[in-house]
């Protein structure tokens, strides 16, 4: 297979899976009764040699569900005040459907049949985007439902650190610790770590096209 086109290798590249960095603030640790408030995506790319990068983003404040639990001690430690009049926020349903559509350009560009979830700690991400999407009733949900990539775990191998902020450290990705804890931030940061992985994996001769 010729490395002119890079649609070819990101689907032969995780078995037809589009990776999709996820991450979310909440009110609490319980997908099912506590607010979902910060969400952002980061669609990976990859480009004619096999490498990925960083492309497409999106992210969003959003408005507690009805009924939603916030503990104080999960704002307290996001910095998050979910009620502030000037916060500029969305309803979960308007927040995933132009999260999918992002997600499913990206699919279509790249020759991919589904969207596989990257975070660190992923299964958190993961279950309060099922939660959501479960509430909502929001159809063509293009995630897959419990697979994940974790980068707490991949960082713990390439680097042997699993806290994001020395992962970062070791990888040489500059980290702001007074900016985390920002979904968007966290985002970023998570794909960059993610994409550093993957491509050091490449460059050592561990995925070949």
């Amino acid at each position: 297979m010729s490395n002119a086109d890079p649609k070819p290798l990101m689907s032969e590249r995780f078995r037809g899976y589009l990776p999709v960095v996820v991450d979310v603030e909440t009110g609490g640790f319980n997908a099912k009764t506590d607010a979902l408030l910060e969400i952002a995506v980061v669609t990976i790319g990859m480009d004619e040699q096999g490498l990925v990068f960083l492309e497409d983003r999106e992210s969003a404040h959003v408005i507690p569900f009805k009924g939603a639990n916030i503990e104080k001690s999960a704002i307290d430690f996001i910095g998050i005040n979910p009620f502030h009049p000037l916060r500029i926020a969305s309803a979960e349903e308007d927040i995933l459907t132009a999260i999918f559509k992002t997600v499913r350009k990206a699919m279509k560009r790249y020759g991919c049949t589904r969207a596989i979830l990257v975070g660190h700690n992923a299964a958190f991400d993961l279950n309060f985007l099922n939660a959501a999407i479960e509430r909502t009733g929001i159809k063509r949900n293009p995630f897959h439902p419990f697979s994940c990539f974790d980068t707490a775990t991949l960082a713990g191998l390439a680097y042997g650190q699993t806290v994001l902020a020395r992962a970062c450290d070791v990888a040489k990705i500059p980290f702001d610790k007074e900016e985390a804890h920002s979904a968007r931030y966290d985002t970023d940061r998570t794909a960059e770590l993610f994409c550093s992985i993957v491509n050091r994996w490449k460059e050592m001769g561990g995925w070949t096209d």
